[in-house]
């Protein structure tokens, strides 16, 4: 009921992000959501309500580039237990993995 209609708002949420960065958020958030199915949604909701509200001024400073997220300070980082820092390091991985590139030549194609 509620957890799935607060998954579909974050997914709908992530529409709005640049591509790279919605593929990042769609996968953390389906991964998070079935981790935590019996969870209270505080935290979900907060990180719906501050993407929200960051979607909204990026859509008036179309100048500006928005940076999403919340700068997490050292006391706030102190708070979080070892499997909330494991999991923000591996977010960090995966946000900061370099891009794979193929390219195809024409001299790599097979010709029958």
């Amino acid at each position: 009921g509620a957890a799935l209609r607060l998954y579909r708002r974050v997914l709908r949420l992530h529409r709005a992000l640049p591509p790279a960065l919605r593929a990042l958020g769609d996968r953390y958030a389906r991964e998070e959501f079935r981790r935590h199915r019996g969870a209270r949604p505080g935290p979900a909701i907060n990180y719906a309500e501050v993407l929200q509200q960051q979607i909204s001024e990026d859509k008036k400073n179309l100048r500006e580039k928005t940076v999403y997220g919340v700068q997490l300070t050292e006391e706030k980082l102190n708070d979080f237990r070892d499997e909330q820092i494991g999991q923000l390091k591996e977010l960090m991985d995966e946000a900061t993995k370099p891009k794979i590139k193929i390219t195809i030549s024409k001299d790599s194609e097979s010709k029958t």
